[in-house]
């Protein structure tokens, strides 16, 4: 079936045009529970991920959970635990949060990759009886909200013969008061089917929490305007914008980098809670800049941690200096005071030269999970029972974000912990963030605690490979072995260069060996070198799941103790490194050289190495000294190891920028694989010679592109 939604559009150029979009409608589209005896989906091929034994309570029996939109945005910390299985997320769902928050709207598409979780996108939006026109008096949200609902009953009459019940989560009381007609509960009432995780409470998020005593007389931060305000004020140049960087040394100062209504690009001092305004770290922000007379310098000093009660807002009475002058004095909430502002005009240029402003409206924010620990202050106020929940104060471990206020029934074991707790709200009545716990890491001070925490606090992909990785990898695994019909050596699309001595250089203990290279003499004087280097795009094809996966890790992270690979171990540590006395598949660049190094040709090709020697920066510096040794190995280094020197003369000719810093090596204890000493690692000659022929490999390559 074929409907045709129609509209009128205004152009960049002012014209008025007529957009029509088709929108198929089917018949055809199944539930997704593997066991449904429905015809249409008895006789469909497409995956079923539901189960059909899924978790049973005594109130719904066995049943399905159908999340609508805001249960997923509020509460994806805890749709993301393993536990949470068998979930409907219908299509609606889907396109509202793809425009409402593109964070969860990613972390969610996750969840549905992974078939071991049981999540399923039913398409009810494509669905003959469960799609539905927007009234005329509707809005959008009333509409999609109307979607879901119609949707469930559906799901509800499908899935009956199953004795199975789709379940409609929503924390919407309006939503939840017109699902009468369908089994339907707020977020906390679901959580009660999974008594057996009682931490799955304390991450929903606390909305009503207060950090006010009866005799403060803080009446709140100012109100953001509205996006339609914000993007007024842009416009009309009376703010500017831009994302808002915390000092990690003051979290009390920002700065924001923006383009003044002049025309210039300079920083705005953000200093003080109340002229962030709610803002944290990262968020981007609309700023109103304050008069000249208020500009000032960046502070000097950092700003010791406050009570978290108490922000006074008197001002001590400025000081005088020898001079005469008045010093700045400062708030306890990082504030500007009177001692700020100078009567002379002719110093605001030289003594408040930089322009400070005030946000006044949050244009994206850039929230996040933190680690986090239990205030120290924190003690519990009142009797109350070891389960009761509390609100305390728990301090990131980035120092840039201000302290987060959470409801836990756990504030007891979470003393001494590492723990990740999410942000949900800021409103103007409190002075701190609110947020939720999401889960315990360990204790604080040990190892595996701490390592995990640096990890998730830069950012770093440290989960296993998922099973659709793994199913990428070459099915002979370990036992993988050149075959040249199949790698192509016998149609000449892959050169065989395993006659040539070939042999890498790297440092002691590396497995992955991404790179060799050799220097044979030729007749006529010159030299042929070649630098190979790993042939990975044989493994990892375009558009695969290892593909998807190693640009998201995008590099091998190395910590002390261990290294997080940015492929699977097969591949990094065996098939893809070019260890010696194996053959092994490279891309390889191929140069003439003079005496000189001078290039006189280069070519480049796909090949099968097979190298004679896999060395470290010491080995081959030690071959290079020893006048005993003749072999051809030793020959090629020394002969790279000249050519090298004259390369690099050349490049410092032409101005070549040098970039070099002290490496650290860390002496493990063999045991418990403990750090005991670090030591600076000696640089040789042999660490030059790769790093030229790395970057000879890198210039001829980028002539030969452009």
């Amino acid at each position: 079936m074929l409907r045709n939604k129609s509209f009128v559009k205004r152009t960049r150029k002012g014209n008025i045009v007529r957009t029509v979009k088709e929108h198929y409608l089917r018949d055809d589209i199944i539930c997704g529970t593997s066991s449904c005896v429905h015809p249409v989906c008895n006789a469909s091929t497409q995956p079923k991920p539901l189960s059909p034994s899924p978790r049973d309570s005594i109130k719904w029996k066995r049943h399905y959970v159908v999340p609508d939109t805001n249960a997923l945005v509020n509460h994806i910390d805890i749709f993301e635990r393993p536990i949470i299985n068998n979930v409907v997320v219908l299509s609606t769902v889907l396109d509202e949060l793809r425009g409402l928050s593109m964070p969860t709207y990613t972390r969610v598409r996750a969840i549905l990759r992974d078939e071991e979780r049981a999540w399923f996108v039913f398409s009810n939006e494509h669905h003959r009886e469960t799609f539905i026109e927007r009234n005329a008096d509707e809005s959008p949200n009333d509409r999609n909200d109307r979607a879901i609902r119609t949707a469930v009953v559906w799901l509800t009459k499908h899935l009956k013969p199953l004795e199975i019940t789709p379940v409609m989560v929503t924390n919407d009381e309006d939503n939840l008061r017109k699902a009468s007609d369908v089994a339907a509960c707020r977020m906390d009432e679901l959580l009660g089917v999974y008594s057996e995780h009682p931490e799955l409470p304390d991450m929903m998020g606390s909305v009503n929490i207060t950090d006010r005593k009866s005799d403060d007389v803080w009446t709140g931060y100012d109100e953001h305007l509205s996006p339609v305000q914000v993007q007024a004020g842009l416009k009309g140049g009376l703010l500017v914008q831009g994302t808002l960087q915390i000092a990690p040394y003051n979290y009390l100062e920002g700065s924001v980098y923006a383009t003044l209504p002049d025309g210039t690009e300079q920083r705005v001092l953000v200093v003080g809670r109340n002229d962030m305004n709610r803002a944290v770290q990262g968020d981007k922000v609309a700023v109103q800049i304050w008069p000249k007379a208020q500009w000032r310098n960046a502070p000097s000093t950092a700003l010791v941690d406050e009570d978290e009660d108490k922000v006074p807002s008197v001002t001590e009475e400025p000081k005088k200096d020898d001079g005469g002058s008045a010093k700045r004095v400062r708030r306890a909430d990082g504030s500007a005071t009177k001692a700020d502002k100078l009567d002379d005009p002719a110093a605001l240029d030289t003594k408040l030269g930089e322009p400070t402003g005030h946000v006044v409206g949050i244009i994206r924010r850039n929230w996040r999970s933190y680690c986090a620990f239990l205030d120290p202050n924190f003690t519990t106020r009142n009797a109350r029972a070891s389960n009761a929940p509390t609100t305390v104060s728990v301090l990131a471990m980035d120092r840039r974000i201000p302290k987060i206020k959470i409801r836990t029934r756990q504030a007891d074991s979470l003393a001494g912990q590492r723990f990740v707790v999410a942000l949900d709200s800021w409103p103007r009545e409190s002075r701190y963030p609110l947020g939720h716990f999401v889960r315990a890491l360990g204790s604080a001070g040990d190892k595996a605690t701490e390592t995990e925490v640096l990890l998730l606090e830069h950012d770093v992909p440290f989960q296993p490979f998922t099973q659709r990785v793994r199913e990428d990898l070459p099915a002979e695994g370990a036992a993988w072995t050149f075959d040249a019909e199949r790698d192509q050596v016998v149609s000449g699309k892959r050169h065989d260069l395993r006659s040539l001595d070939v042999c890498s250089i790297d440092p002691p203990g590396c497995t992955d060996i991404d790179d060799a290279l050799h220097a044979t003499r030729l007749p006529n004087g010159n030299f042929q070198v070649g630098v190979h280097i790993a042939d990975v795009t044989n493994f990892v094809k375009p558009k695969t799941a290892m593909d998807t996966e190693a640009a998201y890790r995008s590099t091998t992270v190395y910590l002390v103790d261990r290294r997080i690979d940015m492929l699977p171990e097969l591949l990094g540590t065996n098939l893809c490194s070019l260890m010696s006395n194996v053959d092994r598949l490279a891309f390889s660049c191929m140069w003439e050289l003079d005496n000189d190094a001078n290039i006189v040709s280069a070519q480049f090709h796909k090949s099968v190495i097979h190298s004679k020697a896999s060395l470290t920066y010491d080995q081959a510096q030690a071959r290079i000294d020893d006048s005993a040794q003749h072999d051809t190995i030793t020959t090629s280094i020394r002969d790279l190891n000249m050519l090298a020197k004259k390369l690099r003369a050349r490049r410092m000719e032409a101005g070549a920028l040098t970039l070099s810093s002290p490496e650290v090596r860390f002496r493990l204890e063999n045991d418990s694989q403990d750090p005991v000493d670090v030591e600076l690692k000696a640089l040789k000659e042999t660490n030059a010679l790769v790093e030229e022929f790395m970057l000879l490999a890198n210039i001829s390559v980028a002539r030969k592109i452009y």
